[in-house]
């Protein structure tokens, strides 16, 4: 909408001068002309482009239309006497030359219209107290020295610069196209060079010692470190000094290289131009990160997309804006009230923007990429689309939509739920926020445990009626998570200090982090705590430790680095994305497991090795589903079919394997153990056993050994990673950073996790925990508090210190809720399920579809309510508007509200209706529409086709059908290898 919205309203100017870019009229010129007195001599001319073996053509043609002399070198001249110097000249003919009186207009209006026809779109002004008659034929003139001259133009053109410009279309204010797109990054706003803090990671060592990275040092013996030894010789440049004392012109000179040298520059220059090789990428990736365009400057457009205005902003400064920003301005932008499309689609910039405000996601910038939301982030996005469209009798189901949520602002997605609900709609969430739970109308319960302990219904039923199920004495607070009777201290000398930390919304602050603690990192949504933990902590210590997880956020210094040797980033992202992938593979319990095998008797009678066992060699997996354990059956127009392998039953190995047991057990059977059963099972095993304990101790022990790692809920994904940090260290400490890791859990999981994390800790390591949950920040040795606010007002350290601390503070939105969570909750009620009346604003939508002002086509600002879940027939004669009713109102409002409710990337590929000329329709649920007239028929339509049961005919044909030899009408069929020597020696 808002490229719309420029392509409409945007004010183009010059990429030269700056000068407000507007097709101008005659009247246009006539009101620049009132601004001079009244008396003024004015010469109207229009250009002409000049060719010297056109001239007497042109000079003739002119001569017809009645033009006869031009103005040149502030002279008025006779075509007839004048002779072209050039050969390749614009000249300026004379329209018309008067004095300007109010009583010319009429003259002045016609003059200027037939200069804008016979200039193609341009005329020039020549304005002056005293202007040169005419010359007498044959005459140069006397000096004419008119004292202004003003340039016009109709087209898109800077009358002063003469630069033509193209009409704007909406798809040059898209980065999605090519028309729109900067041409350098392609419309990602970054491109991709040498990163000189990975070349020099360290600039106080010296040349010699290696401060130059890729070339190394004096004990490496590398050409391109014997080069440059050489090249300081020559120039006298110090190699034994820090890198970072050397003279600006001398470093320099490294870098960029000069006409002797090729510096680090040139040598990477030509490394680019070995890029075929993989171990030249391979070693080009180790010192390159992405950087911001230095053509667009990061907003991602074509430098034409960037010269048109709106209020003074151009579109890369709006997608810039905080959500909150943007709806001030697009609140103070104001249209004419005769452009209703332009309203409309302000209207519709507005009604978003509010929703996303209303959802609590007002500290979001418009340009922030949508793979670095939040689960929880991404479906408030979504709900916008979803309120927006106003559906009705629709069932919306949602993922823990509270991820990323402050306990502050819950109130607000309960609203947002609750306006879905009073739709008459249905809202599904699966949710673990107590709160959100509370507000419910109804509550499904599932459990009693996980795995194959859970599965069962243990209550259904209305939220103020809840039992003493697990989450019921969770709810009641019959039992709850307790906090710590004693807390971690921190010691004088171990912290961990970011000096001046300014990325995105930080406001250059310091931060102290205490080491070898269990601290929390709270705040309001978008006060700053993934950029300070992710983008500076996370990314600036592994530079520092020389392992580059790209370009870090802004800040001058990390202090402490060297009391701890690595830092570790466990976060929302996905583990992997192949059912190949499983707990055993992930922990690298499966070799040992395999090794064993390989051991027995059996085995070693057939031959086997330990890659007989694993599904990923052709050695031992099945040849028919290449160890998948199913065969995809693609079925054209329908979903995919994934059907059990009939050679192996979908135990994805070969006969002969599976005919391998260790102690009763094959491959498969260990695979469909769970966690616990596998501890019990390899006890005397210590290498089988080990790597399986930590599943255990994070909550994971009914999880099957062979469950595909994709198949994995967001909850277990984090805890199987944690996992891999709960095994014996190498002593050296660490420093971990989680990313809100309570997500997908229930009470009872995160009791769990926080024994985890406190493990960790106790192993002389550091965690830092992003959490909104306070369950969590109850349990922290250590909070930090970011805010006091989102977005722009946010960034600041509120409070630090332990949790009684913030609790204490009278500022800290954290502190509020925490202060709760710390005192006992111990019996406290469930509240009464919220009334499912709908409000009496709403009483239309119950049971009807209220029209209201409908004026398209031939409707009378028609108003009415058609009853839903009734027969409801429209009649009337021909051309009463039954049709237009039905089809462009109802029809196209109920599938437009649809569609848009849809993912943008869906969108795109579906035709949207027009919105029909109606004031408001309430109470629509999403339509279909079965017509008379059926589009795009031929002669080969037929009933078949039209009602896809010939569609469906041939898929059966192609996956049931058996093929028979066309010579003896015996029925074919392929045969495996293993088939085919059964047979030879049968």
């Amino acid at each position: 909408y808002v490229k719309l919205l420029y392509a409409r309203l945007g004010q183009l100017h010059c990429g030269k001068c700056g000068t407000p870019v507007i097709p101008e009229t005659p009247g246009h010129v006539w009101k620049a002309l009132k601004d001079f007195p009244r008396g003024s001599q004015v010469i109207i001319t229009f250009p002409i482009s000049l060719r010297a073996a056109t001239y007497e053509q042109m000079r003739r043609e002119l001569g017809v239309m009645g033009f006869t002399r031009l103005f040149l070198a502030g002279q008025i001249r006779s075509l007839e006497a004048w002779e072209p110097e050039k050969k390749d000249e614009e000249l300026h003919i004379v329209a018309d030359r008067l004095v300007l009186r109010p009583s010319e207009r009429k003259r002045i209006m016609d003059s200027l219209e037939q200069a804008f026809h016979f200039g193609k779109g341009r005329l020039d002004l020549w304005i002056g107290p005293a202007i040169q008659r005419p010359a007498p034929r044959g005459d140069s003139g006397g000096a004419g020295r008119p004292a202004r001259h003003l340039a016009f133009s109709s087209r898109l053109e800077c009358a002063k610069c003469g630069v033509f410009y193209n009409a704007p279309l909406p798809s040059l204010f898209s980065f999605n196209s090519p028309v729109g797109a900067c041409e350098t990054c392609r419309g990602f706003g970054r491109t991709i060079d040498i990163d000189l803090d990975l070349i020099i990671p360290n600039p106080a060592l010296s040349l010699e010692e290696g401060a130059i990275r890729p070339f190394g040092g004096r004990d490496d013996y590398r050409m391109e470190f014997d080069d440059l030894m050489a090249f300081c010789r020559r120039k006298k440049i110090p190699t034994k000094a820090p890198f970072h004392r050397l003279k600006k012109s001398h470093q320099k000179a490294i870098i960029d290289g000069t006409s002797e040298y090729y510096g680090i520059r040139g040598l990477f220059e030509w490394l680019e131009t070995k890029t075929y090789k993989m171990h030249v990428r391979v070693y080009l990736s180790r010192y390159r990160s992405y950087v911001i365009c230095a053509e667009c400057g990061g907003t991602r457009f074509k430098e034409e997309a960037l010269l048109y205005h709106l209020e003074g902003l151009h579109i890369g400064q709006i997608y810039a804006m905080s959500v909150d920003g943007a709806t001030d301005f697009f609140k103070r932008l104001s249209i004419p009230s005769e452009d209703l499309a332009s309203q409309m689609i302000l209207d519709e910039v507005r009604s978003r923007l509010s929703y996303l405000r209303e959802v609590g996601l007002g500290y979001l910038t418009l340009d922030r990429q949508s793979r670095t939301l939040s689960g929880g982030e991404v479906q408030r996005v979504a709900l916008t689309s979803a309120l927006g469209s106003s559906l009705v009798n629709s069932l919306y189901i949602l993922d823990e939509p509270s991820i990323g949520l402050h306990p502050r602002d819950n109130h607000r997605l309960i609203r947002i739920l609750k306006g879905l609900r009073d739709l008459k709609n249905t809202i599904v969430v699966v949710e673990h926020d107590a709160e959100i739970i509370r507000q419910s109308d109804f509550m499904l319960d599932l459990g009693p445990g996980a795995g194959e302990q859970g599965g069962q219904v243990t209550y259904f039923g209305p939220t103020s009626g809840v039992n003493d199920s697990l989450t019921g004495q969770y709810l009641k607070g019959k039992k709850r998570i307790p906090v710590p009777r004693e807390r971690r201290r921190p010691k004088k000398s171990d912290w961990l200090t970011v000096k001046g930390a300014a990325e995105h919304n930080l406001k250059d602050i310091d931060v102290q982090i205490p080491l070898g603690l269990f601290v929390c990192l709270t705040g309001v949504s978008g006060s700053g705590k993934s950029t300070l933990a992710e983008e500076i902590l996370y990314k600036g210590l592994k530079r520092a430790k020389g392992d580059s997880q790209g370009r870090p956020g802004s800040y001058r210094a990390i202090e402490g680095l060297e009391q701890i040797d690595d830092a570790v980033l466990v976060d929302q992202r996905p583990i992997g994305r192949t059912p190949r992938a499983n707990p055993l593979t992930y922990t690298k319990a499966l070799d040992p497991i395999r090794r064993l095998l390989a051991s027995t008797d059996e085995a070693e009678a057939r031959g086997f090795g330990p890659g007989h066992f694993s599904f990923n060699v052709a050695e031992g997996r099945c040849e028919t589903c290449k160890g998948e354990g199913f065969e995809k059956v693609e079925m054209q127009f329908l979903s995919d079919v994934f059907i059990t392998c009939p050679s192996c039953g979908g135990k994805r190995f070969k006969k002969e394997v599976l005919e391998v047991a260790y102690e009763g057990k094959n491959i498969d059977e260990i695979l469909s153990m769970s966690v616990d059963q596998a501890i019990s099972f390899f006890e005397d095993q210590p290498k089988v056993k080990v790597p399986l304990a930590p599943l255990r101790d994070v909550g994971l022990g009914y999880m099957r050994l062979g469950q595909p790692i994709n198949t994995l809920s967001g909850g277990e994904a984090q805890r199987l990673k944690l996992s891999r940090y709960l095994k014996t260290g190498n002593g050296r400490p660490q420093f971990y950073i989680f990313d809100e890791p309570t997500t997908g859990l229930h009470f009872e999981d995160i009791e769990k996790l926080l024994a985890a994390l406190h493990r960790v800790v106790r192993g002389g390591n550091t965690v830092l925990v992003i959490e909104h949950n306070m369950d969590i920040v109850k349990a922290a040795d250590w909070v930090i508090d970011l805010g006091p606010e989102g977005g722009d007002r946010g960034g600041q350290v509120v409070v630090t210190g332990p949790p009684e601390k913030v609790a204490a503070h009278r500022g800290s939105h954290t502190g509020k809720f925490l202060k709760n969570y710390l005192s006992s909750r111990r019996g406290q009620k469930v509240p009464k399920a919220s009334s499912s009346i709908v409000s009496q604003t709403l009483s239309d939508i119950d049971s009807a579809i209220t029209i209201r002002g409908a004026k398209e086509h031939n409707l009378r600002n028609l108003t009415l309510s058609i009853p839903r879940q009734k027969l409801v027939v429209v009649t009337g004669v021909s051309g009463s508007g039954k049709s237009t009713l039905a089809y462009d109102i109802l029809f196209a409002e109920g599938q437009r509200r649809y569609l848009e409710s849809l993912a943008p990337y869906v969108r795109q590929y579906v035709k949207i209706l027009e919105r029909p000329d109606v004031d408001s329709v309430s109470g629509l649920p999403a339509t279909v529409a079965i017509q008379q007239r059926i589009s795009h028929t031929s002669r080969r339509s037929t009933v078949a086709t039209l009602t896809e049961i010939y569609h469906f005919l041939r898929l059966l044909y192609s996956k049931l059908g058996r093929q028979h030899c066309p010579g003896c009408n015996r029925p074919l069929r392929k045969q495996t290898k293993e088939e085919i020597v059964d047979q030879i020696r049968n």
